[in-house]
């Protein structure tokens, strides 16, 4: 078994949300200033703040406040640690698929 650090479980459950998935998308392209990561959004700038404060919690993105101005930019090192736990879980079900549809075709090795 892996023994990956508790906090892969803030990264599902940040990225079940769509907003912060929305929130994820525009980062990858730029940092964003909180206001301009709200902009789109129709809800109120303290509700964008607490999805941000989900996602930083996580580890997915980080903050820099300079003077009035908090920029918000992504940290790639949580979405990979969730992207090998995929791929391993991937691997072994192609396995077992692999398995079943020889047990299936009658191939089953003895």
């Amino acid at each position: 078994m892996l023994n990956y650090k508790a906090d892969l479980n803030g990264v599902f459950h940040s990225l079940a949300d769509p907003t912060r998935r929305q929130i994820m998308e525009r980062l990858t392209v730029r940092s964003a200033s909180v206001k301009e990561l709200a902009e789109p959004f129709q809800m109120s700038l303290p509700a964008v703040m607490l999805h941000l404060q989900i996602l930083e919690a996580s580890g997915l993105v980080k903050s820099l406040k300079v003077g009035r101005v908090r920029t918000i930019s992504i940290n790639p090192e949580p979405l990979l640690m969730a992207e090998t736990w995929i791929t391993q879980r991937k691997k072994t079900w192609t396995r077992l698929f692999d398995q079943l549809e020889n047990v299936l075709a009658g191939d089953e090795e003895e």
